[in-house]
């Protein structure tokens, strides 16, 4: 079960979340049609290890072998940074995690590559906004299944489906906490929890154009959608409060 934080734990998540944020905010206007994937994981190395000393949450993490996770176009999750050219109308999903005193903090972005199509452009308008409307339902007294529902409600109106497999989770001392928190909704669905102030989340939708199905490349690691649409992936760490949720991976 997810521990509540104390205010001296959620201050070291926010001094976590706030090296996330710096790090999508310069990842995100280095994103240009002819930089590499590997370029943002510069990006993130300089800023995460070498101006702050804190951790990359992800290297390493069950093996997988990147600093931050880079997902393009039908990609939706756990892409590994390399020499894959980024090419006018791509849109690239950058994932980031960092442990900073033992805490930490997960954030995404999905960013245009130059010019993109207007699907490509309302994809993410859609998969960012509903990430809004799943944190304005992280409230106390409310339940997970309540961000659950929120999101996909949304999602499904704009006509795109969310993802199943991969969900949003609990975040604290571990990258990967209880409960997990999904992107769908089902009245039957068990698990859900009551959500008080104290409690940390790292809520992350991932919305395709297409069907929700998802397959897994050769690599073991990189997640694409099973019909080729594309795919938009927005995070954010949020803590519930008494006044409401308050977004921790924010400049």
């Amino acid at each position: 079960m997810i521990t509540l934080k104390s205010a001296h734990e959620l201050a070291l998540m926010r001094e976590a979340g706030r090296i996330v944020a710096e790090v999508l905010d310069e990842i995100r206007s280095a994103v240009t049609p002819g930089v590499t994937t590997a370029d943002l994981e510069v990006i993130a190395n300089r800023i995460i290890v070498d101006k702050y000393g804190a951790i990359p949450s992800f290297k390493g993490y069950r093996g997988f072998p990147g600093l931050v996770c880079t997902s393009v176009n039908e990609e939706i999750v756990h892409g590994i940074p390399g020499q894959r050219v980024l090419r006018q109308g791509d849109i690239v999903g950058v994932d980031v995690g960092v442990i900073y005193k033992g805490y930490h903090g997960d954030a995404a972005i999905t960013v245009a590559v130059g010019q993109v199509d207007a699907e490509s452009q309302r994809l993410m308008d859609v998969t960012a906004e509903s990430l809004r409307i799943g944190i304005e339902a992280a409230r106390p007294d409310r339940w997970t299944l309540d961000i659950s529902r929120a999101i996909e409600t949304y999602v499904k109106s704009q006509g795109y489906s969310v993802v199943r497999e991969y969900t949003g989770h609990g975040i604290g001392r571990q990258m990967h906490e209880e409960p997990q928190i999904p992107n769908y909704y089902e009245p039957r669905m068990g698990g859900r929890v009551r959500l008080r102030p104290g409690m940390t989340f790292a809520l992350e939708p991932m919305v395709n154009v297409g069907d929700w199905k998802t397959q897994v490349l050769d690599d073991h690691w990189t997640v694409v959608t099973a019909d080729g649409s594309r795919s938009a992936h927005f995070e954010h760490t949020v803590a519930v409060t008494a006044n409401g949720p308050e977004i921790l991976t924010r400049l």
